[in-house]
């Protein structure tokens, strides 16, 4: 299918603030047509899961923040300590990986939080059954949230949330201008879409949704397989966990703490090596400063014990950044000396 010549994107203004029982539906045909505009067959409406979770009232209290997010969370990804609490990245119950399991604190009434809808891709279907009935006319639903990317700085929005849009542009097994054969080329378009409206969204201009013209021809009559298909499954998922969680988990030492995001002296990054080491296995390791700085000391009940710490703490020492030289030091003890990772 060709990509679409031009767009036009509108931010839908006037909405005003969005309380529990409300028919966004509504809502946004009135601010539609308080701009003198109005929708028609292919369309795409791109609305905020914001919105869409307050009127479904699905707010808690702020100081149950913590214990909200736990209940929201499938698994957890990467956490890191801060000075405000515990920071995480987890599958969250809405379907993706997001941080705090997308609840959030921000443009919500003092003291409380907002939580994601449960099932995002039927929240989609409703809101298009209601847009439908009020205005006769076929469009595409994209409810979007915000998420971070793990290789590159900022976030992003992207589709919580679809119905009646293609979500994918699966172009395998097409040629490319070249005439060779594309292999992994699929078009996330439902994200490109939530993107795009989000330039004329804003976070706190008050624009909620934003109406997206010229992709009708990826605006179906059905609702379509939603936002849900996209997700990775465990399979085919390269990194269901950061790099921290991941050699802990290997090492079976998953019950440490979290480490903060800052990562202290050279002491207190050797102290948490000393502590994963010794909670995946037996012997001991300490952290001395001999006079050379800071190292580890290691030592165990026999040979066998100290090779399996040694290569136990090597693992861990990766996850601070860190790289050893072991050096046997007679018995069952042995020395690691530490240097940053180039």
């Amino acid at each position: 299918m060709r990509s679409a010549t031009s767009l036009q994107v509108v931010g839908i203004t006037g909405v005003g603030e969005v309380r529990a029982g409300d028919d966004l539906a509504g809502l946004l045909v009135d601010a539609l047509h308080a701009q003198r505009a109005s929708l028609v067959d292919g369309d795409v409406l791109a609305v905020s899961s914001k919105v869409v979770s307050k009127a479904r009232g699905l707010t808690a209290p702020l100081a149950e923040r913590e214990a909200v997010i736990a209940a929201q969370s499938v698994r957890t990804v990467a956490a890191r300590r801060t000075p405000a609490g515990l920071a995480s990245v987890v599958q969250s119950a809405a379907g993706p990986v997001m941080a705090a399991a997308g609840v959030d604190a921000s443009n919500v009434a003092d003291g409380t939080v907002l939580l994601l809808p449960a099932d995002a891709d039927a929240e989609a279907r409703s809101l298009r059954a209601g847009l439908r009935e009020l205005t006769g006319a076929d469009v595409g639903v994209v409810v979007t949230d915000t998420a971070g990317r793990a290789w590159r700085e900022g976030q992003t929005d992207f589709a919580l949330g679809v119905a009646g849009l293609a979500v994918l542009d699966d172009l395998r097994g097409e040629l490319d201008a070249s005439g060779r054969p594309m292999s992994v080329t699929a078009r996330a378009i439902a994200d490109e879409v939530a993107a795009t409206a989000d330039l004329v969204k804003g976070k706190t201009d008050g624009v909620p949704a934003a109406l997206i013209r010229g992709l009708a021809a990826r605006v179906g009559a059905d609702d379509g397989p939603g936002a849900r298909s996209l997700l990775r499954p465990a399979a085919a998922d390269w990194f269901r966990l950061g790099h921290v969680e991941a050699v802990r988990a290997a090492i079976g030492a998953t019950a440490v703490d979290a480490p903060p995001v800052v990562p202290g002296t050279p002491a207190e990054r050797l102290a948490r090596v000393a502590d994963v080491a010794t909670a995946g296995g037996p012997g001991r390791c300490l952290v001395k400063d001999d006079g050379a700085g800071p190292a580890l000391h290691l030592s165990a009940d026999d040979a066998f014990e100290l090779g399996a710490l040694a290569q136990r703490v090597v693992a861990a020492l990766w996850t601070e950044d860190l790289e050893g030289t072991l050096t046997r030091s007679g018995g069952q003890e042995a020395v690691v000396r530490v240097a940053p990772v180039r």
